[in-house]
């Protein structure tokens, strides 16, 4: 039977229905909280930081996001870590909750296709991720203006907010994943089991797991020195299917003019260039082109997954 009207009829509706009670809950206003004061503490201590070592620096803003004193991390190490967390916190229970209050059926009921349900729900999450990311963007901003006593310049800028969109695909890789498991998994504890040990083993161990499986797939071979090499790209490719590897090479980049490879550095890559001359904007997008397409690849087919078992799940109550 042919359906009347568009599939996505009702989708901002949903989205700025599920973004406001995000916005209101005691979960939300928690995670927020936590985030929000360990930011502050890592970027007053990058100023700290800043003020006795940098004299002068053209990105001194950039420095902000990079710099770091012990014991806290970096503002920017810091969001790879905390955004996982707060994208399964707004999407674990997602769907298996409507199952669960048993509103799904009602919800349905109303003049609106699953397409709509679906896409509200991810593009809600996505909304508060996004305000939250730029409230924590221009408060760095005001901080480093009060403290350093400059104003960002024009290149910060740019290169700010293209890591701004690349930390919100990464933020909407693990809301895709826990609206995944929100939609496989009927529990919304063991969808957010599942969403968190998922993280667990990509964030945390899997750094130690891609250099057995390169030693397995890439063995050296002491009579060839070409073979580091090659088990060193290996581990370098496996360790790339964790999203916070991808992550870390776009921060790494972006945030650094002067970097001017994720890898390891070749004389032909060097050859003519002016030692500590920074890249361009366009230019350090270019390297990290490859990882932001990953993510944002990895965000659509987990997505795409979770559309084709949504729709054709029962929702009768």
């Amino acid at each position: 039977m042919t359906r009347e009207g568009s599939p996505f009829k009702g989708t901002a509706t949903i989205a700025f229905k599920e973004a406001a009670d995000h916005m209101t809950s005691a979960r939300m206003h928690l995670i927020m909280l936590l985030v929000l004061l360990t930011a502050i503490g890592a970027v007053y201590g990058a100023i700290g930081r800043i003020t006795e070592t940098t004299a002068e620096d053209p990105f001194l803003f950039l420095k902000l996001l990079t710099e770091a004193r012990e014991p806290l991390p970096s503002f920017a190490a810091l969001l790879g870590f905390m955004l996982p967390l707060m994208a399964i916190a707004l999407g674990f229970d997602a769907i298996n909750g409507e199952y669960a209050r048993r509103t799904m059926s009602r919800l349905l009921a109303q003049p609106i296709y699953r397409d709509a349900v679906l896409f509200g729900k991810f593009l809600g999450g996505l909304l508060v991720i996004a305000i939250a990311l730029l409230t924590l963007w221009l408060l760095m901003i005001g901080l480093g203006i009060l403290f350093l006593g400059l104003p960002p310049s024009a290149a910060d800028i740019v290169r700010g907010v293209a890591y701004l969109v690349a930390t919100l695909a990464y933020a909407g890789v693990w809301l895709a994943l826990a609206i995944a498991f929100s939609t496989l998994i009927r529990s919304p504890a063991t969808s957010a089991l599942a969403a968190l040990s998922v993280w667990l083993v990509l964030a945390v161990f899997w750094d130690m797991i891609a250099p057995l499986f390169a030693s397995v797939l890439a063995p050296i071979d002491p009579l060839d020195p070409m073979t580091v090499v090659t088990q060193f790209e290996t581990q370098q490719a496996l360790s790339r299917f964790s999203p916070q590897t991808l992550y870390g090479e776009i921060t790494g980049m972006l945030l650094n003019p002067a970097a001017r490879s994720v890898g390891p550095l070749f004389f032909d890559q060097v050859q003519g260039a002016i030692a500590g001359a920074p890249l361009s904007t366009v230019q350090s997008l270019l390297v990290v082109w490859p990882q932001l397409s990953g993510l944002v690849a990895a965000m659509i087919l987990l997505f795409a997954l979770t559309y084709v078992v949504f729709q054709r799940q029962e929702v009768r109550a």
